[in-house]
């Protein structure tokens, strides 16, 4: 599940995947109510325009708005030239935000017509929100800043910058910013750009934010499974949300402000009293247990975990939003039948080795490998690198 929306009235989630679909879910009955297939890559965002219209975004650079019971798009938004990881609807409903890694956000109407490009960013652009008045729009991107732009007069943007690249924003009622990324921080601060404090919510990234309706909680899920509940009038963290283990790729409350949905790498929806920590219950059943169960206490499994989103280790599994690592060594780059690589990645001329594997977390992919799609993250220990280098070679040996 890498991306979840929860509709007005708390009947109907949408969510986003990476395998490709959108699925709209009866809350009431925990069963699918339609399945979206258009997008020919992960679908990274969803959001509810209104009761009968939604609009998902994929790594395709896509962006389909769809009417209720409509088997195909109503509209199809085309422009960004890399994939769209974010979208936000303004409160009056009538503008869309996009978030793209080609570094800009545009802003669509909604009824149509041409959209307007913000340009800024210096890297990717993770994460856009509009401010509760819709006169502003927040950015965070991984160039360390936010940017808050002025909608009415069109005037630049105030830009504060952060300690850490950051991947997700979120702006509460009463106008106050909260955002995270790769450090494990939630920052808040005003729209000036004052911080008021720092939230520690552990040591690994956070990838997702959301704040509740009353903007009492926020929740910040973590790349390694765990989601932090802040109370925001103390600014302290007051519990954790302990899953099985896998990433947590998003976060909405219900309309009631107590319960929080997830969605992860474990194919499921899962709901939580976000004012206890308790679980409620699986919204979505059937999902498979932990692919790397059989591995526990392995500690290259526990670096490779970060990955398991993207990558399957059996040919049985397929591919996700990356090709199946089975077979790995020994492989040419973008050379597994059935995937779809990026041009660039077919030019080079890689055997993925323990040797190759290991320097490409060690510069980084978008210096190793230019042109892929795979997010930028690297492994800067070197007995990290070997633990997981190791841990491939038994893990996806035919």
């Amino acid at each position: 599940m890498r991306a979840l929306a929860v509709s007005k009235t708390g009947d109907t989630a949408l969510s986003g995947s990476f395998d490709t679909s959108a699925i709209l879910w009866s809350l009431r009955s925990g069963s699918a109510q339609r399945v979206m297939r258009f997008h020919n890559a992960a679908v990274n965002a969803v959001t509810f325009l209104d009761n009968d219209l939604v609009a998902t975004a994929g790594a395709d650079g896509r962006i389909a708005i769809w009417r209720s019971g409509a088997a195909d798009p109503e509209h199809v938004l085309e422009g960004h030239t890399a994939p769209v990881v974010a979208l936000a609807a303004s409160p009056d409903g009538k503008t869309l935000a996009s978030a793209s890694w080609d570094r800009t956000i545009r802003l669509w109407p909604v009824g149509g017509g041409t959209p307007r490009v913000l340009e800024g960013h210096s890297q990717n652009v993770n994460s856009v929100a509009f401010t509760p008045d819709g006169r502003f729009l927040v950015s965070a991107g991984y160039d360390l800043t936010l940017r808050v732009w002025p909608l009415a007069d069109g005037a630049q943007p105030s830009t504060i910058t952060l300690p850490s690249p950051l991947n997700a924003v979120a702006v509460a009622p009463d106008g106050e910013l909260a955002a995270a990324g790769a450090d494990g921080n939630v920052y808040f601060l005003n729209r000036e750009g004052a911080v008021a404090a720092t939230v520690q919510t552990g040591p690994s990234p956070v990838i997702s934010l959301a704040i509740s309706a009353d903007g009492a909680l926020v929740a910040a899920a973590g790349i390694r499974g765990s989601v932090a509940i802040i109370d925001r009038s103390t600014h302290k963290l007051a519990r954790i949300l302990v899953g099985p283990g896998l990433p947590v790729w998003s976060l909405a409350f219900m309309p009631d402000n107590r319960i929080l949905l997830t969605g992860g790498t474990d194919r499921m929806i899962r709901r939580w009293d976000a004012t206890t920590g308790d679980p409620i219950d699986s919204a979505i059943a059937g999902a498979p247990q932990d692919p790397l169960a059989s591995y526990a206490g392995d500690p290259g499994a526990d670096v490779f975990r970060a990955c398991i989103a993207c990558h399957t280790l059996s040919s049985d599994d397929g591919p996700r939003a990356g090709p199946t690592l089975a077979g790995l060594y020994g492989r040419r780059i973008a050379s597994l039948p059935g995937y779809n690589f990026s041009e660039a990645l077919k030019k080079l001329s890689i055997v993925w080795t323990p040797e190759t594997v290991s320097k490409l977390f060690e510069l980084g992919p978008e210096a190793y490998t230019p042109g892929t799609k795979m997010p930028e993250q690297r492994i800067g220990a070197p007995e990290d690198r070997k633990a997981l280098t190791d841990f491939l070679a038994r893990a996806t040996a035919k």
